[in-house]
């Protein structure tokens, strides 16, 4: 019985189960429908929001990707703050993430935050990398360096009430286990949107214990950014960054190069080469309305839809 292990990216979400109903309901009613349950294709989630939010997000409706008017719907949600680096490679590591997602200070922000002029999309789009109103967009911001920042360092981090872990090591466990989890048969797909994509990475490439899978889809990846192939060496290099010993099959790479996320250098295959060749399938696709960076905008793609019916052979 086929199976896939999905996982999730930046910001709270929905609690587990929730999420992945919402995440099988959308193929299922995709514009070509790919309907798990009916296919007997099995799936599993691998989620990492508790690590780094008091409790789930439960506004399920933003996670359906029909609003784009709240934190929750911009992948946004969960109040982060914005992270402090403890040592120069860090501080060097965020300042130039920040500089790929504003180019305004600190005091800028602030000024923009005061004014009605930002209100609008279109006024953003001018004057800013990422065309979002700024009410919306700081949120962003801090939930995105603060997950990624946490990851890729292995800050040690518990939101209220709970105990502090080490983000990275307890992270990679559950992708491990996910993997190994008993009743799985071939073929095995991981699908993986946003910073999900960097868990699935790092783990596939670099975790030790990591079994293998037939075939990896990433979404709204943000693996093509330079600080963050940084971050995965000396495992990760340009010529062998495929982690062909734990992916059988193919990856393909999905993108909208108006998704924030990934938009800035989207495309996978000359930067995870397989012994020098160019292996990874990236496609372009075109996501709906402002927020391009939706999981559920990425699975309704017919692009989308193929990839894993080829990787399942369903």
């Amino acid at each position: 019985m086929a199976h896939v292990t999905f996982i999730h990216g930046i910001s709270n979400k929905p609690a587990p189960d929730e999420l992945l109903a919402i995440w099988r309901r959308t193929l299922g009613e995709a514009t070509e429908a790919l309907p798990l349950g009916d296919l007997g294709v099995t799936s599993s989630l691998v989620y990492w929001a508790d690590l780094m939010y008091e409790k789930p997000d439960d506004n399920l409706a933003a996670y359906e990707g029909v609003l784009e008017n709240t934190p929750a719907a911009i992948d946004a949600s969960g109040d982060a703050e914005f992270p402090q680096a403890r040592t120069p490679a860090e501080a060097v590591f965020l300042q130039s993430m920040r500089r790929r997602l504003t180019t305004l200070s600190d005091a800028e922000i602030d000024a923009s935050l005061g004014s009605s002029a930002p209100a609008g999309l279109a006024a953003a789009a001018v004057l800013e990398r990422v065309p979002l109103p700024w009410v919306l967009k700081k949120p962003l911001m801090a939930v995105l360096l603060r997950d990624v920042h946490h990851y890729l360092f292995d800050v040690e981090f518990a939101p209220p009430g709970k105990a502090p872990v080490r983000i990275r090591r307890t992270i990679r466990e559950r992708f491990v286990n996910a993997i190994k989890a008993p009743g799985m048969s071939a073929p095995h797909v991981v699908v993986s949107h946003s910073m999900g994509t960097v868990i699935a990475y790092d783990c596939l490439k670099r975790a030790v214990g990591c079994p293998g899978v037939d075939g990896l889809i990433t979404i709204g990846s943000p693996l093509g950014l330079d600080e963050i192939q940084d971050q995965l060496q000396p495992e990760w290099t340009r010529a062998d960054g495929f982690p062909g010993l734990c992916v059988r099959d193919r990856w393909f790479n999905l993108f909208d190069r108006l998704d924030p996320v990934c938009g800035f250098d989207p495309e996978l295959g000359n930067d995870y080469r397989k012994s020098g060749a160019a292996v990874v399938l990236d496609q372009a696709v075109g996501n709906t309305g402002a927020w391009r960076h939706s999981a559920t905008k990425y699975l309704r793609q017919p692009a989308f839809v193929q990839a894993l019916r080829s990787l399942l052979k369903v």
